[in-house]
This record gives C-alpha cells, structure tokens and sequence, in this order.
C-alpha cells in the first residue's frame, strides 16, 4: 500500500506509546517504524524534550527526531519538524516574574503541609512553556511513583491541589491539566496540547488521529482529543494503542 501522505497520526508519549515514565519497547519501536511507512506520525507529549528522547530511546543511537515526522515536546510548545526546531514558547515572557514567584510560593507551602507515603526532591520543574508540579517529587522511584498514583486515586491529592490553585488564581489565565502518575502541569489558557496542530493544520492532512490515554476532563490528552480538527482515540496501554491501529489501517 502506498503511503498516505495526507494522514497524520499523533501520539501522547506515556500510556500510550510506553508505560508510564518507561522507556519505549522494541515492539512498539518497530510497529511505529512500519506505521511511519503508511502515514505522516508525530508525538506529542506533555514533557520536556530531554525526557521525551529518553522514553523514546530505543537503543539503536537514534534520536525522536529520527523516528517521527514531528516531535512535540511541552504539547508543541518547543516543536520539531524531523530535525529542524520550528518554534519555543516561552512561559516567563508571557506571564512575568512577579506571578511566577507568586505562583510558585504558593505551591511549594501548599506542598509543605501534605502528608503523603513519601516525599523525594524536584517538586516544581520548570520548563519553557509550562510549569509542572509533583507533590511527591519527580525524584521518586519507580515504585514510589506507583505509590503515590494509589494513594492519590484514593485521596485525590492533585485534583485538590489543582482545585486551591484556580481557586487563588482566578484571575491569571492559566490552565491544569493533569496527566501520568505523579503531577500535573500548568501553563497559560491556549497552550495545551492543541497548541501543536498549529504547525500541522495547513499542511493539507485530509486526517488527523490523535491517540492518547488521558483523553476524560481534566487530563492532559482532553483539549486536543476533543478538538474538531482531530479525530480522538482513547488508548490505555501501547498494545492498545497497536490493536486500534492495525484495525484503523485496514480501512485506509
């Protein structure tokens, strides 16, 4: 079959290409190699671009930017097209200082006086178009960072957070979205992941599929799963992810 240049298909990184924070299996390595033969692929993930290449690291010394038409990092906010850097937003420029600071100290006392399993280092990570917040700390190990995903479900740790937030403020327009095991990012009103379709949306795609596991409200995977220039998939693991794809396939 030739390949079908006019469909694009986006990928949210944890959940959906790999397990939460892990490294990218060979089989997904190579179903996503075969799939670049078929269509147009990017990803587009919440996370910074060092954490992105790190989960995409299949160990045959290529880079994301090797492997995917385009690569979103922080929901497009630093954007790729193969190698060659599009665009970097910039969160300071937009907000200032003065609310950062604010917003930050808030944070970091509202954090002081949760009681959790465990608490590591890293609590706030600041990153060029978003801020994003970790309770227990980005520093937790694997096991830690599944302990806290439980006792959050239970005790709902980052919807309470994120509720005192809107709540302190209102009047900065700012966005939450809650996404993988441990945290939740934050960035100006408009800079969630549909922020990328801007560098795809002239580009003639008759199809775009966005495929992703935080697609309910409030999850980092919503706005663009929603958005009426994509078509959404929800996918709870990467074999997920394969199956809807090899079933998708066989209609093009």
């Amino acid at each position: 079959m030739p390949k079908r240049s006019d469909i694009l298909c986006l990928f949210d990184v944890d959940g959906t290409l790999t397990m939460p924070r892990l490294v990218i299996e060979p089989e997904m390595t190579e179903f996503m190699k075969n799939l670049r033969e078929q269509c147009v692929i990017g990803v587009v993930g919440g996370s910074d671009y060092v954490k992105i290449e790190e989960q995409m690291n299949s160990g045959d010394g290529s880079s994301v930017l090797d492997k995917f038409d385009f690569t979103f990092s922080e929901n497009g906010l630093m954007a790729h097209k193969a190698k060659d850097l599009l665009a970097i937003a910039n969160i300071k420029k937009e907000l200032g200082d003065d609310v950062l600071q604010e917003f930050i100290n808030f944070c970091l006392e509202y954090m002081s006086k949760l009681k959790l399993p465990c608490k590591r280092g890293t609590f706030v990570e600041f990153r060029n178009g978003m801020l994003n917040i970790c309770p227990v700390g980005r520093s937790c190990s694997q096991e830690e960072r599944i302990e806290f995903n439980e006792y959050d479900k239970i005790h709902n740790i980052r919807p309470k957070f994120v509720a005192a937030l809107k709540e302190k403020f209102a009047g900065v327009p700012l966005t939450f979205s809650i996404g993988g095991q441990i945290s939740f990012d934050v960035f100006p009103t408009g800079w969630d992941k549909t922020y990328c379709l801007r560098f795809v949306e002239e580009l003639g795609f008759k199809e775009i599929h966005f495929f992703g596991d935080k697609t309910m409200k409030g999850g980092n995977d919503n706005e663009i799963f929603e958005d009426s220039r994509t078509i959404g998939h929800t996918v709870v693991s990467p074999k997920d992810t394969r199956d809807q794809l090899s079933a998708l396939m066989k209609d093009w």
